[in-house]
């Protein structure tokens, strides 16, 4: 990737490292399906109200709603619930770590699935690096709760294979010579239409009670940030850097709430964090391909 497809993964990574955060807050008073509408309905109404300031409009064949309809169900619908529904049953930092599994079905799936981003020994190995760096970053420790919950486990592990089945597909919208503008409005619209029955049908969200300012802060945070702003960055690296370099994201979160919790709260870096974030360097400098370049570099003087 070049430089600046990285300063719009780094960036990426920021968006949605708030996801977690706001979510565990949206759960304390909403029910999963209604937390996960609401993020894709409100995300949906502010991408349709700026698309006409880019010069858009949604277009209306109907193959094309086809691919927005199954990008929204793999990318938002189904891992959105699985994760809201996970995170009611086991803690934030393991579902971090089962999340960081992304990269890894990726590269399988990219790997059966397409042409072009086939599995090699670098990628494997600099996706097992980030998933080890990961698991340091956050700790050991939390893995020791593993199997307490078996069931939001495995609902985490299918979010993230999820995210990368989408991660895939959603390379046919370059090819369908759709903007990654539409293609975020597209897709948000399309998980809003298959969320809102759902959420009114099995969580009769209008007979709970009103939330409170602080869940309508979250879910907010959830629609605009993690999800417009973060959908439209994307799919502009999704077009340009491929689906297994855009999924790396996900080894970046912990980085970013890490270093957003050191800058904005004051807070400490242990040594254990600085060599997480050494080994999830190691594990993207190997995907890049730049790492062993640069070990043969230095081995050769």
């Amino acid at each position: 990737m070049h430089a600046r497809e990285w300063v719009m993964l780094v960036a990426l990574s920021i968006l949605w490292g708030g996801s977690f955060f706001f979510n565990a807050i949206a759960v304390k008073e909403l029910a999963p399906f209604t937390t996960v509408f609401l993020r894709v309905g409100v995300a949906a109404l502010i991408l349709n109200a700026v698309l006409p300031l880019f010069g858009y409009r949604l277009p209306r064949a109907p193959r094309i709603w086809a691919v927005f309809f199954g990008m929204g169900l793999l990318n938002n619908a189904v891992p959105f619930t699985l994760f809201v529904w996970g995170q009611t049953h086991i803690a934030s930092g393991l579902a971090s770590i089962l999340n960081a599994t992304t990269p890894l079905f990726t590269v399988i799936v990219a790997h059966i699935f397409t042409e072009d981003e086939k599995l090699t020994r670098n990628r494997f190995l600099g996706v097992l690096f980030g998933l080890v760096g990961v698991i340091v970053m956050i700790g050991p420790q939390v893995l020791r709760s593993l199997g307490n919950d078996t069931l939001a486990e495995f609902a985490c592990l299918g979010a993230a294979l999820s995210y990368a089945l989408a991660g895939v597909f959603g390379r046919r919208f370059k090819r369908l010579g759709i903007s990654p503008v539409l293609t975020a409005t597209g897709q948000v619209t399309a998980s809003a239409v298959l969320l809102g029955p759902v959420a009114f049908l099995v969580e009769r969200p209008w007979a709970a009670p009103v939330p409170s300012l602080e869940v309508i802060g979250a879910v907010l945070g959830l629609a605009l940030i993690s999800t417009a702003l973060g959908y439209l960055l994307y799919f502009r690296l999704l077009e340009t850097a491929g689906a297994t370099n855009l999924l790396l994201v996900t080894f970046l979160l912990p980085v970013s709430s890490l270093l957003l919790g050191t800058l904005v709260l004051g807070e400490r870096i242990v040594a254990d964090e600085l060599l997480g974030m050494a080994l999830i360097g190691a594990g993207l400098l190997a995907i890049d391909g730049r790492g062993p370049r640069l070990a043969l570099h230095w081995l050769r003087g």
